[in-house]
């Protein structure tokens, strides 16, 4: 019988209580993105990883992969570091105004919206890792056929 164990960490700030898990309490400033936002999108502090209602500038939607079915994939949706650390702030994931005003902008920039969130343990220090379905996948692959094409590899 195996057993898996996981570290849970309570991050107490003055203003809020955070529950980080162990894989988000240790900062690289290798996982710095202060690139330039593509669009803004909000969290409202309702997840279980984090209480934080805050502006997080989205830098990137990276498709990084695609199963051979082509009817599911992850997609990496970047975030400023100066906006979002999960190591102070605790995950994004499962934050339900993050994931609303992410389908919201999907579909404002022509892309499908059966994403969701994926499991914990897939999520980023610089991004909200998603589940990503057929009408996302073909609506990407219209629109860019060469990113889309990369995360087949």
């Amino acid at each position: 019988m195996h057993r898996i164990y996981a570290i849970i960490t309570f991050l107490a700030t003055k203003d809020h209580m955070t529950l980080l898990n162990d894989m988000h309490t240790d900062w690289n400033v290798a996982d710095s993105d202060v690139r330039e936002a593509i669009a803004t999108l909000h969290t409202g502090g309702d997840g279980y990883w984090s209480d934080v209602a805050k502006a997080v500038r989205i830098t990137e939607l990276r498709l990084v992969y695609v199963n051979d079915d082509e009817d599911f994939g992850e997609l990496h949706v970047c975030f400023n570091t100066d906006d979002w650390r999960p190591d102070t702030s605790g995950l994004i994931y499962t934050d339900s105004v993050f994931e609303a005003e992410l389908c919201e902008y999907l579909a404002s920039i022509g892309l499908g919206t059966d994403v969701s969130y994926s499991e914990q343990g897939m999520q980023g220090d610089n991004y909200v890792s998603c589940d990503v379905e057929g009408e996302f996948l073909a609506s990407y692959k219209a629109k860019f056929a060469d990113k889309y094409a990369a995360a087949l590899n």
